[in-house]
Formats: structure tokens, C-alpha cells, sequence
């Protein structure tokens, strides 16, 4: 052929091109046999290799997330109820204190003084009260001295009780244990009843999660109900429970709130901090589950999967079955109608076979 092209003789190099074409002819020929023979004989051509998931009835839950804030019912600022001067802060700020406990004292403006008088006064109107009820029950003097004695000592009394109220407004002591989170004021300032804050007092062992609902939750979010406490800055999820579900519903956003107590032993919740709540809204115990990646959809909007049928070994056929869809969560879709425990339902590959198509299954 070298030398049919050195010599340029175009016949002799018409010739050749003849004698290979006719043998590229028979080649393809031989070639196309062969690979129908091997196509007969090859099962496994073109078989799309998938994976198979097998159908278990189990429990499927959906949740409703909402956002929450955390609160306490125990961040107290203590007020003022007597005017007067600040006299004494007897704690500090971060000073733990007992139910009780005197934290401050205001000047009480002379009625310490008062009701030590007023006492004298009480104790000297009961001894005559009591030395004319003996001589009324002898029939000695008259009933008006009696009278008059018992009404006198009453009075006495009641003075002394009236101011022993007010003296203990001078006082502030602590309504619940807990810790002196701020002062607000400084020792020798005037303080006024509603007016001045003495102090900021705080107990974080009991928080509660605070969010609104959507109305068309008030028939399962309700008092009882189990949810899950999620804190973000914390990364942690606690379990608690709904404590309270309001009843009126916002006519501004068409939500109720509700309320979940949690345990905050460690203080580590703060008010004011943000949460989300996770309130399973439908449970069922015995649900059917598919992975949302393996349904499809017709043109007319019914929804399929396909299932491994006719399964021989790692072989099977891919069979196109209807199914209806109940809530979603998570990943996954509760089947209502279309399967059966046990059914083994293609799940990697499920987007790329065909009805009655040949599939050969890994696991």
C-alpha cells in the first residue's frame, strides 16, 4: 500500500480502498453477530443496580416548632412601701438568701418609738380591763365601767397591731430563696412607696417556656401535653410538659399561648433567653414510612414509588405502585393506602427505573 502511494497510480489506489472496504464490511458484520450473541446471552445487560428498603410498621410522630422565650415568676424587684431614708442594705448584690430573710431597713421615723409607748398603753388597758371583769363577775361596779375597760383595751390593741403593720414596711425582707441579682439603690437615698426599687431578687430553679400557638392547633396542643425544650445558646434539649394553655385566642394573630415548666437546677436558663418548642400534634403507633426521595409523581398528581417484586436472589422486577401520602416529618411520608408490612420498596436508584424494568439489588 506504501508503494501504491509513492507511485500515485490512483487505479491501483482505488483498488486497495475496494479490497478494505469490503473488509470492513464483513468485519461489522462479524461484530454485529457477536454482539447480539452476547446480548442473548448476558442477563445482566444494562441492569440498573439499586437498593431495597423493607416496610416495618413503627411509630411516626409530626411536630409543630414554635419559637418560645424563657421566664421565671420568682424575678422579683422588691419595693419600697414606707417612705423614709434607706437606713441599711444588709446584703449584697450575688448574696444567697432564705424565705424571710431581712435584706433592708428604711427609717421608720420615730415608730419604733411609738409602738413601744403603744404597747405600754395595751398592757396597762388589759390589766384595768382585766381587774374590771372580776369585779363585774363579784357584782362590783357597774356594767358601763366594764364595758367601757374592755372597749378601751380593745382599742389599745388594735393601735398596736396597726403599727407593727406599718413597722414592717420599713422592713424588706425576701419572699421566696434566692439570690440578690442587683441593688438598685444606694444606703441614705429617700425612698417612696411604688416608686423606688430597692432590689432585684431572683430563684431559677423553676423556668417556664412561654410561646403562641396557631388556633388550628387548640384541639391537640393542650394542658398535659409532652413537649420538647430546645435552648439554642446551650444546645440542649429538655423534656418537660404544657403546665398551662390559655384559652383566648389573639384576635391580632389568630394564636393561644401556652406555657411549659422546666427544671433549671443549674441556673443555666436565663429570662429573657429565646427557645423553640417541638409538640408532637399527631402520633400514630403503627405507621407505614417511605423516604420523601424515592416518591414520584404522575402527570395527573397521583404519587408512586416502586417496589421490588418478583425478587429472585439479588434480582427483581421494579413495579410502579400507587400510594397515598398522609403528613410529612422529617424525611419521611406516612402511607395511608398502597402497602403492605413487609413489601421491600426501592429506595437508591427509585429515580431512574422503568415499570416491569430488570433491577439487580445491592444490599
Amino acid at each position: 500500500m506504501e508503494k501504491a502511494i509513492e507511485s500515485g497510480d490512483i487505479n491501483e489506489l482505488k483498488s486497495i480502498r475496494a479490497e478494505l472496504s469490503s473488509k470492513q464490511h464483513t468485519l461489522a458484520t462479524q461484530m454485529d453477530l457477536i454482539s447480539n450473541e452476547i446480548s442473548k446471552l448476558d442477563t445482566n445487560k444494562k441492569v440498573p443496580l439499586v437498593s431495597a428498603l423493607e416496610i416495618k410498621p413503627q411509630t411516626f410522630k409530626h411536630y409543630i416548632e414554635v419559637q418560645a422565650s424563657f421566664d421565671t415568676e420568682r424575678n422579683v424587684v422588691l419595693y419600697a412601701e414606707y417612705s423614709g431614708k434607706l437606713n441599711k442594705v444588709l446584703v449584697k448584690a450575688g448574696a444567697k438568701v432564705s424565705k424571710g430573710q431581712l435584706l433592708a431597713i428604711i427609717d421608720d421615723g420615730g415608730l419604733s418609738q411609738q409602738l413601744i409607748q403603744a404597747e405600754v398603753q395595751a398592757e396597762l388597758s388589759k390589766t384595768t380591763y382585766e381587774r374590771q371583769e372580776k369585779l363585774w363577775k363579784k357584782n362590783i361596779g357597774s356594767e358601763m365601767q366594764f364595758l367601757q375597760a374592755k372597749a378601751n383595751h380593745e382599742a389599745h390593741q388594735k393601735a398596736v397591731e396597726q403599727i407593727k403593720e406599718q413597722l414592717a414596711k420599713a422592713r424588706i425582707v425576701a419572699p421566696f430563696a434566692g439570690v440578690i441579682d442587683e441593688i438598685l439603690i444606694e444606703e441614705g437615698n429617700t425612698v417612696s412607696p411604688g416608686a423606688s426599687g430597692i432590689m432585684r431578687i431572683v430563684n431559677l430553679d423553676d423556668m417556664f417556656a412561654r410561646a403562641d400557638i396557631p388556633e388550628v392547633y387548640v384541639a391537640t396542643v393542650k394542658k398535659g401535653k409532652k413537649v420538647e425544650v430546645f435552648v439554642p445558646v446551650l444546645a440542649d434539649t429538655i423534656a418537660a410538659e404544657i403546665s398551662q394553655a390559655n384559652n383566648f385566642i389573639n384576635p391580632e394573630n389568630r394564636t393561644f399561648k401556652i406555657e411549659a415548666r422546666v427544671n433549671n437546677k443549674s441556673w443555666s436558663i436565663k429570662p429573657n433567653m429565646n427557645g423553640k418548642l417541638r409538640i408532637a400534634d399527631y402520633v400514630a403507633d403503627s405507621a407505614m414510612m417511605v423516604p420523601k426521595n424515592v416518591i414520584s409523581e404522575d402527570a395527573e398528581g397521583n404519587k408512586y414509588i416502586f417496589i421490588a417484586d418478583d425478587i429472585q436472589g439479588k434480582m427483581a422486577i421494579a413495579k410502579k405502585q400507587f400510594i397515598t401520602l398522609g403528613v410529612f416529618e422529617g424525611n419521611n411520608y406516612e402511607v395511608l393506602k398502597g402497602l403492605t408490612p413487609g413489601t421491600k420498596i426501592i429506595n437508591e436508584g427509585a429515580r431512574i427505573v422503568l415499570d416491569g424494568q430488570k433491577v439487580e439489588i445491592l444490599n
